[in-house]
Parts: structure tokens; C-alpha cells; sequence
């Protein structure tokens, strides 16, 4: 095992996570034909989660999921009307404490592997099942739409609970999905149901996201070598000039990205073929399967993305979902429009769950920031008439630059953690990712154009 860790450039302890990540695949398509009916399906979907997490990351791995499994459910029990602020704050808070004591951020990046990257999918799956319990209490008028779609009248079974959680290794990278859809998935209701329409089969996108995977890996193990982070903070860096460092910075954040690229593709594999992953037809003639609830991850959608407003729409996009639904969306109260304050509330809870580095502090302020300087831009844009196509142009290739960017720029305190570093390589670019954004913001509270559309409007 250490020498074909060694031929592919990792340590041992994440060559055998591979092993059993990889494995997802397999033990997800035979998912589909476990007997025994819905109860035989939860305990499937257990066993194989706690064995894989268990040969992944021992015995621990599976008392820490359980601690968080039982703290969410018992306030789904005990509490139902508070259960889901309660298993927010319990939950993220054993989590965080988790990220404190392993130092997790530390030993991914010498090479090793703990269970905390699990942890954190599941706590958001604990999480997202105690609010939708909690609002079955509420009236269904009162809720938006995806509250409606996810309410939860009746609590789920404890098998069903632990199924949910660590679903054929799910619990690995995500996606995150919906219990409502578990169960509906798991006892062939709503779009699963047994009907004249034969079932969409899995077999050719699944080969389409296995080779994407294998590209993605074969990506990121010829660039790793080239772009090395630790370069950075090498005398030969500070040597260079300031396009060349900026260059090197958007190359060490466009190599690490393609790790995140293989991990999804790879979980984008296992949710098609288990079937869960399938997310309804299209209305187009004849119809062909959506498997929308499988992608985690758009990579042309990144990599080419017009506004950074767009990033979360495509990168872990089942994560940004949940912040959306379960932070963003709450956060605004009723009759008003959200703000900026919403927005870095949202992007401060994903860093906390990311884990206690500066790093990712540093990173998602820098995220809110972003996207809202693209925002101003995006406005600019909009005020200018269609009928100068040119400058609309113009505007948007700015924002598209200013995206690329800002993005490459910010990636680089999420890479390196700790503050020292993070400072230290933006001061190398003389803080260039942060100013433009802060510019841009303050130029969009003094520039505020009218959209062009509201003259066509009244003229119609």
C-alpha cells in the first residue's frame, strides 16, 4: 500500500481513504438491490457507512457521528418546537470543538486524514433534519417554498435517522440532501415511485462522471508537483515581480481546486448509480433523466464564471444550497430585502464550519466582500442600454476579471490557514484582492444607476 501511495503522491492514511471512498461506488449501486424493503435498505446504508468510516478513520470516527447523531435526535424527541435551533448550536459547537482538538487543517495539509471532514457533512444533514422537524409544526402558508418541500411531519425512525446520515459513505464528501428525500428514495415515493415510465437508468452519466474524475485526478497529480504552495514563502518568490506572484498565486489556487473536482466526481459516481441522485426529467421531448441532487460541483461554471456571484451556484453547490435555506434565507425577516449583513453572516458560518484557521476566517470575509463588489458591477451593467452592446460587454468581461481575480487571490488563505501566511502572501500582491472589491463596494454606494430597462418599461 505505501509504495502505490508513493507512486501517486500521497501519504498512506489518504491512499486508504481512497481505497474505501472509491468504494462508495460500488456498495451505492448494490443498494438497489438490497431485500428486506425499506428497513433492509436503512440498514444497508448504516452498516456500509460505519464500516467504510471505521476502515477510513477507526473506531473514533464512529463515536464522534454518533454523538452528533444522538444530540440531534434526542431534540427531536424531547424539544420538537426549539429542536432544530438546539441541534444547531450543540452540533456546530461539538464540531468546532472537534476542528480545535485534531487540528484538522494542520493534518490535511502534512498529509494526513481524520474524520472531521465527515463530521462536517453530517452535521449539516443533523442540522437541516431538526429545522425541517421543527417547522412541520408551523402553519404551511407561512413558509417558503422550500420549507414546504422539506417539512417534516412525522419524526423518522432512529434506523431511518442513522441511514440518513451515513447513507452508503455519503457522509464522506456529500452531496448534503434532504431527509424528505431520503425516505422518498428509500420507500420509492414522489419522483421514485414505481410508475408506467421505466426508471431513468444511471449507467451513462455515471460513466461521464467517472471520467471526469479520472481527469480531474490526472490534473491535479501532474500540476501538484509544478505549483507547489509552499513556494510562497520561498526566497525565489519574494523575488519575483508582481504580475509573477499574483500568476503563481491563481496557479496554486487553480491546482488545488482540481482535488476538490475529482472528490465530488467521484461522489457524483456513488449518488447516480444508488439512484439518489436523481432529481426528476426534463420537459423536453422525449424526456431525459435530471441528476441535479448528484452534482456538487459545475467546473466550467467555476472556472469561467461572469460574476462571483455565480460561484456559489456552482462550486459545493449542495452546501451552498444549505446555507441559503437553513442561514441566508432565515436571516432576512419578513417584508425586507437581504443585505450585506446576511451575506457575511452566511459566508462566517460556512468558515466557522469549515473549521478555527484564520484562513478560512480570512477567506469568507473575503468571499462577501466579493461577491458583493461583483454585485455593484453587475449593476453598472444593467444600466447600460441594450442598445450599447459594446460597452455591456466591456462590463461584463470586467466582472469576469474581477471574479478570476479576487477568487485566486482569496483561495490562497483557505490553502495556507494560518494567519502568518495568509497575510503575508496577500501583502505579497499588496492586498490587491481585498482593496478592489472594498473600492468597489464604496463606488456603488455613490454611483447608483438606474436600470435601463425602466424607460423600455414605460415606453411599452
Amino acid at each position: 500500500m505505501e509504495e502505490m501511495a508513493l507512486f501517486i503522491g500521497v501519504s498512506p492514511p489518504i491512499f486508504q481513504f481512497l481505497i474505501c471512498f472509491v468504494a462508495t461506488i460500488p456498495l451505492s449501486f448494490f443498494h438497489r438491490y438490497v431485500p428486506g424493503g425499506p428497513m433492509g435498505k436503512h440498514i444497508y446504508a448504516a452498516s456500509t457507512g460505519a464500516v467504510l468510516s471505521y476502515m477510513s478513520f477507526g473506531l473514533m470516527s464512529n463515536m464522534h457521528f454518533l454523538v452528533l447523531i444522538i444530540i440531534s435526535y434526542a431534540s427531536m424527541v424531547f424539544c420538537r418546537k426549539q429542536c432544530g435551533v438546539i441541534t444547531f448550536f450543540l452540533a456546530m459547537g461539538y464540531l468546532i470543538g472537534c476542528h480545535v482538538y485534531y487540528m484538522s487543517g494542520d493534518l490535511w495539509k502534512e498529509g494526513g486524514i481524520d474524520a472531521t471532514g465527515s463530521m462536517m457533512v453530517i452535521t449539516l444533514k443533523v442540522i437541516s433534519c431538526a429545522i425541517n422537524y421543527s417547522d412541520g409544526l408551523l402553519k404551511e402558508e407561512n413558509l417558503r417554498q422550500s420549507q414546504k418541500n422539506n417539512r417534516l411531519i412525522k419524526l423518522p425512525s432512529f434506523i431511518e435517522y442513522v441511514g440518513y446520515c451515513l447513507c452508503c459513505g455519503s457522509h464522506f464528501a456529500g452531496p448534503v440532501y434532504e431527509m424528505k428525500d431520503y425516505l422518498d428514495w428509500t420507500e420509492r415515493k414522489g419522483i421514485w415511485i414505481m410508475s408506467e415510465k421505466p426508471s431513468p437508468s444511471p449507467y451513462v452519466p455515471t460513466v461521464k462522471a467517472l471520467f471526469q474524475a479520472g481527469l480531474c485526478m490526472g490534473v491535479y497529480l501532474s500540476m501538484k508537483p509544478r505549483y507547489p504552495l509552499s513556494r510562497i514563502t520561498e526566497p525565489v518568490y519574494k523575488n519575483w515581480g508582481f504580475v509573477e506572484r499574483l500568476s503563481y498565486q491563481y496557479m496554486c489556487s487553480f491546482t488545488t481546486r482540481w482535488k476538490y473536482y475529482f472528490i465530488w466526481s467521484v461522489s457524483e459516481c456513488s449518488m447516480i448509480l444508488s439512484g439518489l441522485g436523481f432529481s426528476g426529467w426534463t420537459n423536453s421531448s422525449p424526456p431525459i433523466a435530471r441528476w441535479e441532487r448528484a452534482k456538487n460541483v459545475d467546473i466550467l461554471g467555476v472556472e469561467f464564471a461572469k460574476s462571483a456571484a455565480e460561484i456559489p451556484l456552482t462550486w459545493n453547490i449542495h452546501v451552498s444550497t444549505w446555507l441559503r435555506h437553513y442561514v441566508y434565507d432565515r436571516l432576512v425577516q419578513k417584508g425586507k430585502r437581504p443585505g450585506f449583513f446576511q451575506l457575511l453572516a452566511t459566508q462566517t458560518v460556512s468558515a466557522i464550519w469549515h473549521g478555527v484557521y484564520p484562513g478560512y476566517i480570512i477567506f469568507f470575509v473575503q468571499s462577501a466582500l466579493m461577491i458583493s463588489g461583483s454585485k455593484t458591477v453587475y449593476r453598472w451593467q444593467q444600466a447600460v442600454p441594450s442598445t450599447n452592446r459594446g460597452l455591456k460587454k466591456m462590463i461584463m468581461l470586467l466582472n469576469f476579471a474581477y471574479t478570476v481575480l479576487v477568487l485566486n487571490y482569496s483561495a490562497v488563505g483557505f490553502i495556507v490557514l494560518s494567519l502568518n501566511e495568509t497575510i503575508n502572501a496577500y501583502r505579497s500582491v499588496y492586498f490587491i484582492g481585498t482593496v478592489v472589491p472594498v473600492v468597489l463596494i464604496l463606488l456603488g454606494n455613490i454611483i447608483r444607476p438606474k436600470p435601463a430597462t425602466s424607460r423600455g418599461r414605460k415606453q411599452q
